[in-house]
């Protein structure tokens, strides 16, 4: 009796786990241009693009290149198991993967174990960042998308299941030099903890395509204000108006650009928590100084972090409104709660906003566990802790963005979280992370989660660290000084100074040129800073098995490819190669087509390595055959709205070009009603040999910022 008893028990239990675990092929439906849903399971109310509030441009989602679904559907498949969704998408054997968020340490990721949680940076790829974006996409030019606001388990190609439809070959480790640790896997799987998912695919054709299609689903990249292209200086933390002042002085009689100057904690009366008042001992007449700066041509940007101090003028409208737990013993509101938004961004508005304050740093919304809210944590409106660390900046973003819009006033600032969804909030993802070699690898890996990173400069041991971190600044979404704690300028390095000052007027000369790649990001999605496997004609080389040679030495040895993961496209011509502090040559892995010299226009290669030693003055930057760049006259500070200025257009290569450039007033959301234009530059050859260009006349009742326009034909002498 008691061993029957014990065989229907376990009856009982296989009998249960086999109804739990329900596996099911999705039903997709094209939901725009080359994006198709599907769901498994109920999924959650509250997800990724709810809290960003994100629009497709469905108009711009066609534009793009039909492409059909890029799998055979029933070989995508979701399990609800355990109150789990468990989802496997295919992978062939010549395939490399990029994205899951913002990597700072590797472009590859097939083979990656990763937990997609919301956190600062800590010095390891795991999947604990800043961004950590649900979205893949594939050298065969597919992308995938989980919609959810949940930590995300993922296995790139880690596991095998034994009746698996590619399996790998078995092999003799005591006798096969062949014999590897980590076997090939036929597929990617993903863990969301949740009974049901919203899962998206995103045709390629090409893999730029695929992200292009990404960042369109989500509205469309970032189109920022002109000044917000122009350099930034973040002061120190304690700074009074009169020390901001002689700061914004000392940059114009010392002849750096300045557009846009950061302010610390201090210029609040109370930080960690805070107040969002201004302090009246180093601020005691806010909107004369804020209109004092805006007649120097300098806008403001003010550091918050969203946590209330009980000294906040609100915190008794705001207390019901906020989470159970605090951080830094201010309490964290519910900004999925209208009333809460209405309270907290009510102050920003009036109390800095409506005074001429341009933007925000939005600081300290993306982890460290020891002073965040536990995922324990409750909120009123019923989102869990866990749903709501990994929204949160995003949720930050969107309303600080929203009081702008309500303006007609662009803006462009600064957040330490991001998430899918946010691609079109104008902000830039930063840390307190401040490896140089790292940073240029999440600017690469910037441009598949569909997220915007700046490798900041702060201070440096040495004037050549000084020099090689601010070149990089140069070619960036965001060419900013962090000085909040070293009190650096431009010029504290006195050997390299007249250096800093060439390539800061030389970010400013190239603002037609940034102004024009942002517009692209924006209208078609192509990520304006992005890497090296999403340029056409680059050969990138995939995983493969690791062989060793000696058994009794390292077996579990993981095998690696070549990542080009210091190397990056910035705009549609332009290959960046950044030097690290010691280095005096690097190589340069070319595409295929003719490659040629920012600087001087001479013939480099085409579909090769390169050795380069460009001397400390220079960052390797080279442009592709038939490249455009237009430039205008370096100056101190952006354009204004209205204002016009002359452009100096740079032709390289022997083929002939045609580039679009962008126009629009510079600062407002008019453009939204249709006030812009892309004027076409064309080069061409006439019949004797003669390079001869051409910009289209502007359009009637467009803005119109372009005076006089000259041309440099930079590539004289052909070669190879």
């Amino acid at each position: 009796m008691r061993l029957f008893k014990t065989f229907l028990f376990s009856l009982l239990i296989v009998t249960t786990q086999k109804a739990l675990a329900q596996t099911t092929s999705f039903q997709w439906t094209e939901v725009a241009p080359g994006v198709w849903k599907g769901i498994v399971g109920q999924p959650e109310a509250y997800d990724l693009l709810k809290a960003s509030g994100a629009t497709p441009n469905k108009e711009a989602l066609a534009k793009i290149v039909a492409a059909a679904f890029p799998f055979t559907q029933n070989d995508i498949a979701g399990t609800i198991s355990d109150g789990k969704t468990f989802l496997r998408f295919p992978l062939e054997k010549e395939e490399q993967l990029y994205g899951f968020g913002l990597n700072f340490q590797t472009v590859h990721q097939r083979g990656k174990i990763l937990q997609l949680h919301m956190d600062h940076y800590g010095g390891k790829d795991n999947g604990r960042t800043h961004a950590p974006v649900p979205f893949y996409v594939s050298s065969k030019g597919y992308g995938v998308f989980i919609n959810s606001a949940r930590y995300i388990d993922v296995y790139a190609g880690t596991g095998v299941k034994k009746d698996s439809k590619n399996p790998p070959v078995e092999k003799d480790r005591n006798s096969d030099k062949s014999w590897s640790s980590r076997p090939y896997s036929d597929a990617v799987e993903i863990s969301v903890p949740a009974a049901g998912v919203e899962v998206y695919v995103f045709a390629g054709p090409t893999t730029l395509d695929a992200v292009r299609r990404f960042n369109l689903f989500n509205g469309g990249g970032v189109l920022p204000p002109r000044w917000g292209l122009g350099f930034t200086q973040r002061v120190k933390s304690l700074f009074t108006a009169d020390e901001v002042k002689a700061e914004a002085d000392a940059f114009k009689e010392k002849g750096y650009p300045l557009d846009f100057i950061g302010l610390e904690p201090g210029w609040q009366s109370r930080a960690y928590p805070g107040t969002f008042e201004w302090d009246k001992k180093r601020y005691p007449e806010p909107a004369k100084f804020v209109k004092e700066m805006q007649d120097k041509g300098i806008r403001l940007n003010l550091w918050i972090n969203p946590y209330v101090s009980k000294q906040a003028p609100f915190y008794n409208s705001i207390t019901k409104y906020t989470g159970s737990h605090t951080v830094w013993v201010g309490e964290v509101p519910d900004f999925t709660i209208p009333e809460a938004r209405r309270i907290f961004f009510g102050q920003l508005q009036k109390d800095q906003v409506d005074i001429g304050v341009s933007g925000y740093k939005i600081d300290e919304v993306d982890g460290y566990d020891h002073y965040l809210w536990p995922d324990v944590a409750t909120f009123p409106s019923g989102i869990s802790g866990e749903q709501m660390r990994n929204t949160y900046g995003v949720l930050a973003m969107r309303y600080a963005a929203e009081m702008y819009h309500q303006k007609n006033q662009r803006t462009y600032g600064l957040v330490r979280a991001n998430n899918a969804g946010g691609v079109s909030l104008p902000f830039v993802i930063y840390n307190d992370y401040y490896n140089h070699e790292d940073f240029i690898t999440a600017l690469i890996n910037s441009g598949f989660a569909g997220v915007l990173w700046t490798p900041e400069a702060r201070a440096s041991k040495t004037g050549e660290e000084w020099l090689r971190r601010f070149q990089t600044v140069v070619f960036s979404p965001m060419a900013m000084i962090n000085a909040w704690s070293s009190g650096t300028k431009p010029w504290s390095y006195p050997e390299v100074a007249a250096q800093v000052k060439e390539f800061s007027l030389l970010r400013m000369q190239m603002l037609p040129y940034w102004y024009s790649e942002f517009a692209k990001y924006h209208f078609e999605g192509i990520p304006p800073f992005r890497a090296m496997a999403l340029e056409e004609g680059f050969k990138q080389e995939v995983k493969k098995e690791a062989v060793n040679t000696n058994l009794e030495e390292n077996p579990y040895a993981e095998a690696t490819s070549k990542e080009i993961k210091d190397q990056y496209m910035a705009g549609e011509y332009l290959l960046v190669a950044p030097v690290f502090t010691g280095q005096t040559t690097r190589k340069v892995v070319l595409p295929k087509g003719r490659w040629y010299d920012f600087y001087t226009g001479e013939y480099v290669g085409d579909g090769e390595i390169i050795s380069v030693t460009p001397g400390l003055d220079k960052i390797p930057v080279y442009v592709k055959d038939g490249g455009i760049i237009p430039m205008m006259t370096a100056r101190l500070q952006a354009p204004k709205a209205g204002e016009k200025v002359d452009l100096e257009i740079r032709v390289y290569g022997e083929k002939p070009g045609i580039y679009n450039l962008y126009d629009d007033d510079g600062e407002t959301f008019n453009y939204e009603k249709g006030e812009y234009s892309f004027r076409e530059i064309k080069t061409v050859k006439d019949k004797s040999g003669k390079w001869k260009g051409t910009i289209a006349a502007p359009e009637k009742n467009k803005p119109n910022s372009v005076g006089n326009v000259t041309w440099k034909f930079m590539t004289k002498i052909s070669k190879g």
